[in-house]
């Protein structure tokens, strides 16, 4: 535990304990540099020394860094120091959402509407990005006053295995929200974490999750088999339209989920739409998975000497006591029909016997023992103890070490006859991976591949010269470190590292109005992804030279979803480029209606937003009243009048004076 006053980096100064937890303990800590208060996760000292699990805890922290969404808690730091590993994060002074349901129960359908929007929307840019959050839960869901969520703790429960359903309070806390394919110890995908979501909003909406139980074991089976109940019973004020989402987000079969949370989000946007009134409830198109289980061969117990033995069914085709009398004509004694039912009864409980002690003897059942874990010399003499015959197997494994049992076929708890043969899997350890040339392939296949194999996977997005060259191949691998060499082969082992690329490049169009693009922007987009350009003002008029607005912001575009080479791209600009009227009108201040000299009324045509000066020309026997007179077209026509005094007669000025 770290104590008040203590820095961490010479940077970070714990000021209080905030929370405590299986894994890490988080502190309220002050940064000295950016002076600003932070959120501080440090591992647990016990998880110190665990190798494996700090390379994977590092590299989710950096893969998460990379994040940066209005929903996803931002990380600033990762690092260590003196052993302890920490990351550090934005703060986020609010609470949990299990702390808003323990307080105030069942959320209004608007309110889980509108914080399932934002949990999904973010868990969409980090899928986006590959990275599968794994502990999807009320308690890693921040949520502040203003009613924005933040989501926390990515990538921690990558380090979580099967082993920990025997622990308590924080596994338990997750249970209740694994998916069924991590809790019958298959990998987390996209898919799980859709599942833990629909989790989550079926526990905003009632209050309480779907299924509990006294220990996690119990939960997990329940997340296997149990159909989640339904909310319309609890509440039926709640529409179909929501209570559909909670359903084809918690399908036992992956299959029957949203392909993409993106596709959970869209539907959560539209489900209170007046259209999805009268939705129907939704049927999985395909079948939901059961656990798989050994059928018990049927027997039935009878009570020896206050002992239960087991003993085979007489079979169906003797006849009864009851059925013989039958055959005896009704009109016999009575006493003969006692005395023959006696010892039929007698001859059937003497084959009975017989039966038992014969079954007992050279067809005893038995269940197999559970030998998963041992080393191969124990469980070959518990095989040998129970009566069976064994051989053995070999097969590689990521999660038993070499050595040790991985199952047997028959599996344990099975029920087969002494004698029988139970094949021993045992494990040969965890294959060597050799690298392979994996460009062109979807980033998403080889990730889940490597990462199976205890291969450590960071994706990143790589800069290309030629988008246009890779439009929807925004998922595939276009390089990898190591590098494939088909000549200097490199074996991988557990905990080694590779780095897969995928393309940085738009997928779909952008908003450009909404992000603000300039017009010199969209000529780039359009010469990378090989589109051809056309350009329009304001009223709807082609601009063939737009190099004098480079600089004006587009207000339109007449496409949108996925980008497709070869196509007219249309955008429109913040600009009136029409051609309108500039009138100069000559005039007599003295005789308006009467020229200047040969002048009247001249015409000139300029595009809209061109200003300049018009000169008034010298005209003889007048003066212009102003010799230059400034204009601008702005959207319309424009009038200038160069008004001329007539000089005066200089005879007649002599004239008079004479006189």
């Amino acid at each position: 535990m770290l104590s008040k006053g203590q820095k961490i980096n010479e940077r970070y100064e714990i000021l209080k304990s905030i929370g405590e937890g299986g894994m890490a303990n988080v502190y309220l800590a002050h940064d000295i540099i950016l002076n600003r208060d932070v959120a501080v996760k440090v591992l647990r000292g016990d998880l110190e020394n665990d190798e494996k699990f700090i390379r994977r805890f590092q590299r989710e922290a950096k893969s998460v860094s990379d994040l940066s969404h209005p929903n996803i808690v931002e990380v600033f730091d990762v690092g260590e120091e003196d052993g302890q590993h920490y990351i550090v994060m934005e703060y986020i002074d609010g609470k949990t959402l299990k702390q808003l349901i323990q307080k105030r129960g069942a959320l209004t359908v608007p309110e889980v509407i509108d914080i399932m929007s934002q949990l999904t929307d973010g868990l969409t840019q980090a899928h986006d990005a590959y990275i599968i959050h794994r502990d999807i839960k009320p308690q890693n869901i921040m949520i502040l006053d203003n009613g924005i969520i933040k989501i926390t703790d990515f990538g921690i429960a990558m380090s979580m295995n099967a082993t920990q359903l025997t622990q308590t309070n924080s596994v338990m806390g997750s249970v209740h929200y694994l998916p069924p394919e991590q809790a019958s110890g298959k990998g987390a995908t996209m898919k799980s974490d859709i599942y833990s979501a629909g989790i989550l909003m079926y526990e905003l909406l009632t209050g309480s999750v779907p299924f509990k139980g006294d220990n996690a074991v119990e939960i997990a089976l329940k997340q296997i088999k149990e159909r989640i109940p339904s909310i319309r019973k609890q509440n039926p004020l709640i529409p179909q339209s929501v209570e559909n989402i909670v359903l084809k987000a918690t399908a036992k079969n992956p299959k029957n989920r949203y392909d993409s949370i993106r596709e959970m989000h869209d539907d959560l946007v539209h489900a209170l739409d007046p259209d999805r009134e009268n939705d129907v409830k939704w049927n999985y198109p395909y079948p939901e998975s059961e656990l798989d289980e050994s059928r018990a061969i049927p027997i039935k117990d009878v009570p020896v000497k206050n002992k239960s033995v087991k003993s085979i069914e007489p079979p169906s085709d003797v006849s009864t006591d009851e059925d013989f009398l039958d055959k005896i004509d009704s009109k016999k004694n009575t006493k003969i029909k006692i005395a023959v039912g006696v010892g039929v009864g007698i001859l059937v409980l003497m084959a009975s016997i017989l039966l038992f002690l014969n079954s007992k003897n050279s067809y005893k059942v038995v269940n197999v023992p559970d030998v998963e874990g041992m080393s191969l010399k124990k469980a070959e003499s518990v095989l040998t103890k129970k009566g069976f015959k064994y051989d053995v197997k070999t097969e590689n494994s990521d999660t038993i070490d070499e050595g040790k049992v991985i199952r047997t076929n028959p599996k344990a708890g099975a029920s087969k006859k002494k004698g029988s043969i139970v094949t021993i899997i045992e494990s040969s350890g965890i294959a060597d991976v050799t690298l392979r040339d994996y460009t062109g392939q979807k980033v998403d296949d080889v990730k889940k591949r490597l990462e199976s194999l205890h291969i450590g996977v960071v994706v990143l997005k790589k800069e290309v010269s030629n988008p246009k060259d890779y439009i929807g191949k925004k998922d595939v691998v276009i390089d990898q470190s190591p590098k494939f060499n088909e000549d200097d082969k490199i074996e991988l082992t557990a905990d080694d590292e590779v780095t897969l690329y995928y393309p940085d490049i738009y997928d779909e169009y952008p908003d450009m109005k909404e992000e603000e693009w300039s017009l010199s922007r969209a000529e780039e987009f359009a010469s990378k992804y090989g589109l051809t350009l056309s350009v329009k003002d304001s009223k709807g008029n082609s601009i063939s030279d737009y190099s004098n607005y480079l600089d004006k912001f587009i207000v339109s575009q007449n496409r949108t979803g996925k980008i497709a080479s070869g196509v007219t791209f249309t955008v429109t600009i913040d600009v009136d480029t029409t051609t309108y009227n500039l009138i100069i009108n000559y005039i007599d201040k003295d005789n308006p209606t009467k020229g200047v000299g040969n002048l009247s009324t001249k015409t000139e045509t300029y595009k809209n937003g061109y200003s300049d000066s018009v000169s008034c020309p010298i005209v003889g026997g007048y003066t212009a009243e102003k010799t230059s007179i400034p204009f601008k077209i702005d959207g319309k026509d424009v009038t200038v009048n160069c008004y001329y005094i007539k000089d005066k007669e200089e005879n007649n000025t002599e004239n008079n004076s004479s006189e």
